[in-house]
C-alpha cells in the first residue's frame, strides 16, 4: 500500500542518514587521530633537533701575511678535533683559502682562512657577507707591522657587509719573548673610535696553543647571542625550534 511504501521509504532514508552520520564520525574520527600523529611527529621532530642538530657558524679568520693564521687555525684542529693539524714543518703561505671544520659544545665552526699578502686581500671581501664574525690575527711580535695590521683592519671593518659582526683580535706569537702583551695591541689599535662592536683582544699562540680554547669559547657565546647571526639565519630561511 503507499502508506507501507511511505513508511518502509521514511526506514531507509533514516538509515541512510544514520549511516551518513557514523561515516562522517568516524572520518572526523580518523582525520582527529591523524592530525594528533601529525602534532606529536612535529614535537618529536623538533625536540630531537633540539637536542641533537649543531648550530653552524661560519668564521673568517685574517690578518696581514705572516700573522700566523694558518698555524693558528691547524692548532685549532688539533685543540678540538680528533685528528692532529698539520706540523709546523710543513705549513706554507697560504694563498686562496684553507677551511678547518670543528665542534664547540653544540656548535659547528667552519673556518674561512684567507691569504693575507698585499695582493690576495682584495678576495676577503669576497666572504665578508656570509660570516658570522671575524678572527683577526696580528704578530705581537712584531711592531714594525703593527701600521700595516691596523690599516687592513680598519679597511675591513668599514665594509657594509661585515656591519656588526663580532670581533676577535688575537695578539699571536706570545711564544716568543719579545711579543707585545693584548692590552698594548688594544692601546695602539684604539678600535673605540673606529667601530661600535663587539670585540676582545686575547693573547694567544699558534705554536703552543696558549690562550685559544678561552678565545673560541668567548666567540662562540657571542655568535648564539649575536644580532648578526640572527640576521643571516632569517636569510637562510632558519626556523627556529620551539622550546
Amino acid at each position: 500500500t503507499i502508506e507501507s511504501k511511505t513508511k518502509t521509504s521514511t526506514v531507509l532514508s533514516a538509515n541512510r542518514e544514520r549511516r551518513d552520520y557514523f561515516d562522517h564520525s568516524l572520518s572526523l574520527s580518523r582525520s582527529s587521530q591523524l592530525s594528533r600523529r601529525e602534532v606529536m611527529f612535529s614535537l618529536m621532530h623538533g625536540l630531537w633537533s633540539y637536542m641533537f642538530s649543531k648550530t653552524e657558524f661560519h668564521v673568517l679568520i685574517l690578518g696581514i701575511d705572516k700573522a700566523g693564521k694558518t698555524t693558528f687555525l691547524e692548532k685549532l684542529k688539533t685543540i678540538y678535533s680528533i685528528s692532529e693539524g698539520l706540523p709546523h714543518d710543513r705549513i706554507v703561505p697560504t694563498v686562496g683559502l684553507n677551511i678547518g671544520r670543528i665542534q664547540v659544545s653544540n656548535a659547528k665552526i667552519v673556518f674561512w682562512d684567507l691569504g693575507g699578502q698585499p695582493g690576495l686581500r682584495s678576495i676577503w671581501e669576497k666572504y665578508y657577507e656570509e660570516a658570522h664574525a671575524l678572527i683577526y690575527l696580528i704578530d705581537a711580535a712584531c711592531p714594525s707591522r703593527f701600521e700595516d695590521s691596523k690599516s687592513a683592519l680598519e679597511k675591513a671593518l668599514r665594509h657594509e657587509d661585515l656591519q656588526g659582526a663580532p670581533l676577535l683580535i688575537l695578539a699571536n706569537k706570545q711564544d716568543l719573548t719579545n711579543a707585545v702583551s693584548a692590552e698594548e695591541l688594544d692601546r695602539y689599535l684604539d678600535l673605540k673610535k673606529l667601530d661600535e662592536r663587539v670585540y676582545m683582544f686575547e693573547a694567544v699562540s699558534g705554536y703552543d696553543g696558549r690562550g685559544i680554547k678561552e678565545s673560541i669559547e668567548w666567540l662562540v657565546g657571542v655568535m648564539e647571542r649575536s644580532k648578526r647571526t640572527e640576521t643571516l639565519r632569517a636569510r637562510a630561511g632558519y626556523v627556529p625550534v620551539p622550546t
